[in-house]
């Protein structure tokens, strides 16, 4: 070969390699969704999304207000489909291109459509059939995509953590059993033939939250510490939780086959408030792991995670507002970077350019934590009480307040005793080793047992 046909092709692989990292580039999104009854109109919306330099924008339903309020800009867009529609599309090729031309048709190529996220969390949702017919709509809106030429659109879902059955150590990421084969292995094989991503909505928060004592908060918020966790069998080491838990996915697509599709971060964030028994739910918390989120993922060149180092991991931050109308616990509506009068809960700069911030108050507490009897541990009254003789004879005066006459004696009820003599003890030994177990009798809990003037002991996070 010449010398001349040799420069070319570097010529066209440079080029190509150019044109990929530009579709590829590190850039951190926004989640925007609507549940609220006082947010801004879309327009100002968008607008306020580019004042924080956003680069992409995930919206839940294909509002043509919004989207028209997004054409002509440089956001990248993921559409969602709604689960109530994955039955229907499942079954019907003509119902998939109804919902294509006219939901992604008009706004292709002036608005920079990218994604269609087929349902959200699907296999987080209780059994149902859904879950059997979310592949085969993922395939019909795929055809309908090709059938447009709608040559830029990849075609996902997103899913929860909860599609594994194992995550720790990262090593030994698995699949549910439930449906690993049935739908799991399907998915990857659709994902891995179309190039598309395997998305997956992470929060270290909720990992963090259901075991304050054993996962460090300063590790669940990417925090830079001495701290490392090395799995065993692979010998990665890890310097954050959330490394940890896209690792483990990585692992659970490898074991079935499928050790190359990449990830796209559709979802992370950490809740700026909270009910008052919602551990860590703080703007302090909420501003330093987003703004390392930002930090990470926008790096160049890419960052990537211990077992695909330098890999481009497109990242979204779920949310843009505090949404007053979702439902569930006070988390759900505190996920924001801005108020919904469109100022900032905390400056935050989605470039990743902003590295030096001003300083926030730091919480005097992420909240605390009292150990009390578990559900169902009062069956067992025999049980319960040696428990009890056995935390009230260790420790330094630890049962004293549920004697007759003691501050916490009445009312004098043998399952409120228990749960002070088990907080009690369990506040004065955990640093020598002992835990809020008692064989399955007690249990962790951030709501404050206390009654009347009887305050219980506590472990303050």
């Amino acid at each position: 070969m010449d010398s001349l046909n040799c420069l070319l092709i570097l010529c066209v692989l440079a080029c190509s390699a150019s044109f990929s990292y530009a579709e590829m580039q590190p850039k951190v999104g926004v989640c925007y969704g609507d549940l609220g009854n006082d947010l801004p109109s879309r327009q100002k919306s968008v607008e306020l999304i580019q004042t924080l330099n956003a680069k992409r924008i995930k919206i839940y339903k294909a509002t043509p207000g919004t989207l028209k309020a997004i054409q002509g800009t440089d956001l990248q867009i993921s559409i969602m489909l709604p689960n109530d529609l994955i039955p229907n599309i499942s079954t019907s090729q003509t119902l998939a291109d109804i919902w294509v031309k006219t939901n992604v048709v008009p706004f292709y190529p002036k608005s920079k459509i990218r994604y269609l996220l087929v349902g959200n969390e699907i296999l987080s949702n209780q059994p149902n059939s859904t879950w059997f017919q979310l592949v085969p709509a993922m395939r019909k809106i795929r055809n309908s995509v090709k059938k447009f030429g709608l040559s830029k659109v990849k075609v996902g879902t997103p899913l929860a953590m909860d599609c594994l059955e194992s995550s720790y150590p990262p090593s030994s990421g698995a699949f549910r059993a439930d449906v690993r084969e049935t739908v799991i292995k399907p998915m990857l094989q659709f994902l891995d033939r179309t190039k598309s991503f395997f998305f997956v909505d992470v929060y270290t928060y909720f990992a963090w939250v259901s075991d304050p004592i054993n996962i460090r908060l300063d590790y669940a918020l990417l925090q830079p510490t001495n701290f490392t966790y090395t799995d065993p069998v692979s010998g990665e080491m890890y310097t954050n939780l959330l490394d940890q838990m896209l690792d483990a996915l990585v692992f659970a697509m490898k074991r079935l086959g499928y050790p190359n599709i990449r990830l796209f971060l559709a979802e992370t964030g950490w809740p700026n408030g909270g009910d008052p028994e919602q551990l860590g739910a703080n703007i302090y918390n909420a501003a330093t792991y987003n703004r390392n989120v930002i930090k990470k993922f926008s790096a160049t060149p890419p960052i990537g995670t211990p077992t695909r180092p330098f890999a481009v991991i497109p990242a979204m931050i779920f949310a843009l507002f505090n949404e007053n109308q979702k439902w569930g616990p006070g988390t759900e509506r505190h996920f924001g970077q801005l108020y919904p009068n469109g100022s900032h809960v905390y400056p935050i700069d989605f470039s990743g350019k902003t590295t030096n911030y001003p300083t926030l108050p730091k919480p005097s507490s992420n909240g605390k934590l009292w150990c009390v009897v578990a559900k169902g541990g009062s069956a067992n009254k025999t049980a319960l009480a040696a428990a009890v003789s056995y935390a009230c004879i260790q420790g330094n005066r630890t049962c004293d307040a549920i004697q007759p006459g003691g501050k916490c004696y009445k009312p004098d009820s043998f399952i409120r005793h228990a749960s002070y003599a088990f907080s009690s003890y369990w506040t004065q030994m955990r640093t020598s080793g002992a835990t809020c177990s008692f064989n399955g009798l007690a249990t962790l809990t951030s709501k404050d047992p206390s009654y009347g003037s009887c305050k219980l002991p506590s472990v303050n996070l």
